[in-house]
């Protein structure tokens, strides 16, 4: 019997190196296919685009090729660059200030419930009232033109991280809580090394979610105040390559803006991952 249990022992070994093989080479598809695939779909509808324009005839005023509206994305990148960095300061300037207030205001809330029944209606109400109708009361109280587009992105960049953080403060396992009481520690002690890592994640979910809602407040801001010729953003760009049917420039605009949202997402998301990758389960998840 022993000649062939040490022949038969070899099997299996063969069987678990085929099975990790198998897994190894699923995980190299789908890391290839994670950036092939969108590169591939975008190179299709770029090529379908081109082709539309040609076979259709179509005038360059209403839907330019992609290679023009490439040609002037480089031509006019002295202006529309310089517009991109007028609404991202916007952007990120609103950002900062939707994160030190929606954390400080979900810190207040978890500290007292007594704040938080009183006072996150109102934070719901700016979410569900359209920026569109609320600017005309910021264009009667507000002087400056940067500070009107500053507090319209402001709001809508605000009530995720608002809503995540605090989703994220109350969402602490109870017993925890009760452990820290039992070894006397302060509220705030409780706050720091218990509540705050805890709601990390939340956080950092309602900041990916705030970024890119920062960008749309910041152009969309613009729309409204019809701050064309006054203000150098790109959501001017557009607004005046719209009135002379300029639509390469309309065009290369958009894709900044587009480009734009799309780094913004990828930084945060980067971030984190570096906060979390070490300890939470959601990033850990992503490594396997």
């Amino acid at each position: 019997m022993a000649p062939t249990d040490r022949a038969a022992s070899p099997v299996p070994a063969l069987l678990i190196d085929a099975e990790e093989a198998r897994r190894e080479r699923s995980i190299r598809m789908q890391r290839t296919g994670r950036w092939l695939l969108p590169l591939l779909i975008m190179v299709a509808a770029l090529v379908l685009w081109d082709r539309l324009c040609v076979w259709n005839d179509i005038p360059q005023y209403i839907l330019p090729r992609p290679g023009v509206v490439f040609d002037t994305l480089v031509q006019d990148s002295g202006l529309l660059f310089a517009s991109l960095l007028v609404t991202l300061r916007i952007t990120a300037l609103s950002l900062a200030l939707a994160v030190i207030g929606g954390v400080g205001l979900a810190v207040l809330f978890t500290q007292s419930r007594w704040i938080e029944m009183s006072l996150f209606p109102f934070a719901i109400v700016l979410q569900v009232t359209p920026i569109v109708a609320i600017f005309p009361l910021i264009n009667i109280y507000v002087d400056d033109q940067t500070t009107k587009l500053l507090l319209c992105a402001w709001i809508v960049a605000f009530f995720p991280i608002l809503s995540n953080t605090t989703l994220g403060l109350n969402s602490v396992d109870r017993n925890l809580i009760d452990y820290f009481k039992l070894n006397g520690a302060s509220r705030w002690q409780t706050l720091w090394h218990l509540r705050l890592p805890a709601a990390m994640p939340y956080f950092l979910g309602g900041l990916k979610i705030a970024g890119g809602l920062a960008l749309i407040g910041a152009v969309v801001a613009e729309f409204v105040a019809g701050t064309a010729g006054q203000s150098s953003g790109l959501a001017s760009r557009i607004i005046e390559a719209g009135y002379r049917l300029n639509a390469p420039r309309l065009f290369a605009a958009l894709i900044l803006i587009s480009l734009t949202g799309i780094v913004i997402f990828l930084t945060l998301s980067w971030i984190s991952h570096l906060v979390l990758h070490r300890w939470h389960e959601s990033a850990l998840k992503q490594e396997q």
